[in-house]
């Protein structure tokens, strides 16, 4: 079994956790304080929607006051002169965030696939979180819901809040400084597949186009789904409207789910999709599952738990990043044929022909949500780097599950610069509460502020975290 902190030299270095970054800070602040979200507003001296329209909206945080870290960082554990603020909690299925120029942030909240109360009491709803923190202490206090059935994604456009609602894209008119929209949605695309890894990440350019990510229907492309033993369809037609980047006109309204939209294969689920500051597309997917359960005579169990990498890469049109053909091993660092293709942990073969990533994580961590973090509020080591946040596994037997975290990579030049690194951790309660069950938190969305700090967003409890940099005393 390899060691999982060994460092990997070559171009692709696999995700190694650097220790040395891990003490936790503390600063104080009443968790009391804490609210939660009930569909109405919470309103403040002034009410919500008073900030003028237009792209010169002022800043909805005051500039005179200072964030209230919370008692313990809200639960988690940072570096050493990082701390957290509980931006907002109880919210609901918090999935990826998006925050205006003026600080107002907007997060999509998947929708609960149970009626009524949830364990903290609250009743989710699905639909898009408008949060406002009025005073900066880095609180949210004002909050306004709209927007119906929840999805996954969501992103901004001047006027227009994008977002995912399961088989369509839509996008609400919401002028720059306000928190409701001004008038009805419009579908921007409609049809996108459903089952399987149905969360459809949105990506915008700022140039007119609209990215989608569109999952897999299935683990590996089998002819029966999770079957051992069960050969791979070849070719695997589920790549004609599954397991890729589709890409639309952002202004467009009333487009249809097609195969001739796609813009990149070979893509297995690509929950993490992001822009760098150059403008180039990159995203994160979740490798495939159960090399052990369903091909036991060719990989170990020690082995699946930790094949294949999660992948990190840039994305252009056309590019095939070989799934279900192919899976990456970090250990050998190149990408090899699945066994469903006739692959024997070895063989190449057509892998030869797909693009690889340019760095890997450990398997089964769940990439949720990329970062490239371009702010100044954090030390000057962070800047270019990349963020990205894992839901956590619940197949990484006989190993300990693990994930659950927010990891940071240096990058330069377009490639990985080092090892990736814990950043944000703790977020399950416990070592012993790194399962999906019983997690009391999992990490989905990412977005920088304006200020430089970072949020990320829970889809458990609904917690929402701001990290800042305060300084080592």
């Amino acid at each position: 079994m390899p060691d999982p902190h060994r460092r990997f030299p070559s171009r692709v270095p696999f995700a190694v956790l650097a220790a040395g970054a891990l003490l936790a800070t503390a600063c104080g602040a009443d968790s009391a304080q804490e609210r939660t979200a009930t569909g109405e507003v919470e309103r403040s001296a002034a009410a919500p929607g008073d900030t003028p329209p237009g792209d010169s909206a002022p800043a909805s945080t005051a500039t005179t006051a200072k964030p209230a870290c919370a008692p313990d960082d809200a639960g988690i554990t940072l570096p050493a002169g990082f701390c957290a603020t509980l931006f907002a909690d109880s919210v609901g299925g918090a999935r990826h965030v998006a925050v205006a120029p003026n600080g107002d942030v907007f997060v999509a909240l998947q929708s609960p696939r149970r009626r009524g109360p949830d364990e903290t009491g609250q009743t989710p709803s699905g639909g898009i979180l408008a949060l406002r923190d009025r005073d900066g202490d880095g609180r949210a206090d004002t909050r306004e819901t709209f927007g119906g059935r929840g999805g996954s994604g969501i992103a901004l456009a001047p006027g227009w809040v994008y977002a995912d609602q399961g088989t369509t894209i839509v996008r609400h008119p919401v002028p720059a400084g306000q928190l409701r929209p001004s008038g009805a949605a419009e579908t921007i695309v409609e049809g996108l597949p459903t089952g399987g890894h149905a969360a459809h990440s949105i990506v915008l350019d700022g140039r007119g186009t609209l990215f989608v990510n569109v999952g897999s229907l299935s683990n590996s492309c089998q002819q029966k789904d999770r079957g051992n033993g069960s050969p791979g369809a070849d070719p695997c037609t589920e790549l004609e409207t599954r397991a890729g980047v589709w890409r639309y006109r952002a202004d467009q309204p009333g487009q249809k789910f097609a195969p001739a939209a796609r813009f990149a294969t070979g893509i297995r689920n690509a929950v993490a999709m992001t822009l760098a500051p150059d403008g180039q597309l990159w995203v994160a997917q979740h490798g495939r599952d159960q090399l052990f359960q369903n091909w036991g005579e060719k990989f170990t169990a020690a082995q699946s738990a930790e094949l294949p990498a999660e992948e990190l890469m840039p994305v252009r049109q056309g590019d095939d990043f070989g799934w279900p053909y192919c899976y990456y091993d970090p250990t050998q660092q190149k990408l090899v044929l699945a066994p469903e293709y006739g692959g024997d942990g070895k063989t190449v073969g057509r892998c030869a022909q797909k693009k690889a990533p340019v760095a890997a994580f450990p398997a089964h961590w769940a990439p949720m949500a990329v970062l490239f973090y371009t702010g100044r509020q954090f030390p000057p080591r962070y800047r270019n780097g990349v963020f990205v946040s894992f839901h956590g596994s619940w197949n990484r037997a006989p190993l300990p599950q693990a994930g659950y975290q927010v990891a940071f990579l240096p990058m330069s030049g377009g490639r990985a610069a080092g090892a990736h690194e814990t950043f944000a951790d703790g977020f399950t309660g416990g070592a012993d509460r790194r399962q999906p069950g019983q997690a009391l938190h999992r990490p989905v969305g990412l977005a920088q502020s304006p200020d430089g700090g970072i949020y990320v967003t829970d889809d458990v409890r609904g917690r929402i975290w701001k990290i800042v940099y305060v300084g080592v005393n």
